[in-house]
């Protein structure tokens, strides 16, 4: 990923020789393993950080603009703390404003800022990269006007401030996630309470690889509206409209009981969620078990219920889920994200790896799309950067992060955590969140441009295969007036299309190869 501490000087000229500070922060994507489609402001998750990022920079500018640069496409938006609104050309620098709004209305100084932001997080797969640029930006400020703030401040203000902008009600859950993830661990989240609780994951001899069928996403936000007016609908009919009651109230028999009551599709929507969410309760326990046997059947059954209740998915997801079920060596493969397309995740041991690319050959073939593999690790959550990355805090003064505990606490001022397992020895060798570092390399590097040319990574064995020069996407510079959901790519802009058609960003070597490039998104709250 890019060293964003030297671009950040170099685009707005800032001497070395000056005290200019410069605070770096980075916030990581996130897998919801179970639980995303599940009823609204309810819902019960299983989810973690994975190491890929996104950083933001911020210094002072000695006049009263607010100046944005994406390094990844070398971009550049600009606008004032007078004009500070959501503008469709604006794309990805509108993210950043929901961080500069909050300290705004708080009575910081938000007069004349530069910001740098570049990423690695895969885009329009459904791995919150919008969220992560909010809260990397939330945090980058925070330490710039060294703001004492509990993670359930920011959280509420960064929830309220994003609705403000984007004009529709999000949910806390990514926003959560990013703050309070932790190197190793899975998260149960509770989205009425916003109770965490870590799990140290068990799956240390597993790899968990995000696979991106490439399906463009059509009509997915109606789709979508339906299901949700369709778990009202069946909580209304259930609780004979008793107010203070949601799903965790009722029991699947209660379902059947109640079957000549319910429309069957209103049904089947609703048995979904009072299944699914026992079945996050499961996985914490077999997590806790270290039932890899358990776990592999409750994410069977909920791919198995997210398609024939929820519906949700399609058959290429129910293709590619079904393959990799197939493979010894293969706890569990799920769709994951919004669904109609996207992403499937799949754990699984390394040296089934190979054998598992080889299936993913007849994807291409039947369907026609060439899928995008990503290998991930379970991450820690958003900090001001460490040191060795870039981040200078004043020019010629030694650079203050913080011990090792300090940067990756996790407490929350106002929400209940509860811990697993043990943190008496500080997470070593971490860099860019908690990813472990390889020798000669950072684990789990991105390809990354700047103006367009490659630069591509050598990382180890251990490490995401190399991209091939021929794997750089052939991109495009759009013009302002293009729907904001066109994404990015290499230093200039891929042609997409809309935020439900992602773009054919093919990579070279085969079905199934490991991609390495990744640039800033620009679509909201992926």
């Amino acid at each position: 990923m890019l060293d964003i501490g030297p671009i950040h000087r170099k685009e707005y000229e800032l001497d070395a020789d000056r005290s200019e500070p410069v605070v770096i922060a980075e916030a990581p994507g996130r897998v919801h393993y179970l639980g995303e489609h599940g009823e609204p402001k309810a819902g019960l998750f299983l989810s973690s950080a994975i190491d890929r990022y996104i950083r933001v920079a911020v210094s002072s500018r000695r006049d009263s603009s607010l100046r944005f640069f994406a390094a990844d496409l070398g971009e550049r938006k600009r606008t004032t703390l007078v004009n500070l609104k959501y503008k469709r050309e604006d794309r990805w620098a509108n993210h950043i404003k929901v961080a500069i709004q909050v300290f705004a209305e708080m009575g910081y100084p938000v007069k004349g800022l530069n910001f740098t932001v570049a990423g690695n997080i895969p885009q329009q797969v459904g791995l919150a990269s919008s969220t992560a640029i909010e809260v990397a930006a939330a945090i980058a400020l925070k330490g710039f006007f060294q703001v004492s703030m509990g993670e359930k401040d920011l959280l509420s203000r960064l929830t309220a401030s994003q609705s403000l902008f984007f004009g529709k009600k999000t949910t806390p859950i990514d926003y959560i996630v990013a703050l309070h993830a932790k190197k190793d661990q899975f998260l149960i989240v509770d989205e009425v309470t916003q109770e965490v609780r870590r799990v140290k994951s068990p799956l240390s001899k597993y790899k968990i690889l995000i696979m991106d069928s490439r399906v463009p996403r059509l009509g997915v936000e109606d789709e979508l509206k339906q299901r949700r007016q369709d778990i009202r609908k069946g909580l209304e009919l259930l609780s004979h409209k008793k107010q203070g009651v949601n799903f965790r109230d009722f029991a699947a028999a209660d379902l059947i009981e109640s079957m000549g009551n319910l429309p069957e599709e209103i049904r089947r929507r609703s048995m979904h969620i009072v299944q699914e969410l026992r079945r996050v309760t499961e996985a914490e326990e077999a997590l806790h078990k270290g039932d890899a046997g358990g776990l592999s059947k409750i994410i069977t059954h909920s791919h198995e219920s997210l398609r024939d209740l929820y519906e949700v998915s399609c058959p290429e997801i129910d293709w590619l889920v079904k393959r990799a079920q197939e493979i010894n060596g293969v706890l569990g493969s799920r769709m994951t994200g919004r669904g109609f397309g996207g992403c499937t995740y799949t754990i699984i041991r390394e040296e089934s790896i190979p054998e598992y690319k080889k299936r993913l050959e007849d994807y291409e073939r039947i369907f026609g799309f060439h899928p995008v593999i990503y290998e991930v690790k379970l991450s820690t959550g958003s900090r001001i950067a460490p040191a060795g990355i870039g981040q200078t805090q004043k020019a010629g003064a030694e650079i203050q992060t913080g011990s090792e505990d300090q940067l990756e606490k996790n407490t929350v001022d106002g929400v209940a955590e509860v811990q697993t397992e043990s943190e008496d020895q500080p997470e070593k060798n971490t860099v860019a969140g908690g990813a472990e570092v390889q020798p000669g390399s950072e684990d789990q590097l991105e390809e990354n441009t700047v103006a367009g040319v490659a630069e591509v990574q050598t990382e180890s064995e251990d490490q995401l295969e190399e991209n091939t020069a021929e794997a750089v996407a052939e991109v495009q510079t759009e013009s302002e007036d293009q729907p904001e959901e066109n994404t990015v790519a290499g230093g200039a802009e891929v042609q997409t299309g809309s935020e439900d058609q992602p773009e054919k960003n093919t990579v070279a070597g085969g079905a199934g190869e490991l991609a390495e490039a990744c640039p800033l998104p620009n679509t909201e709250n992926l």
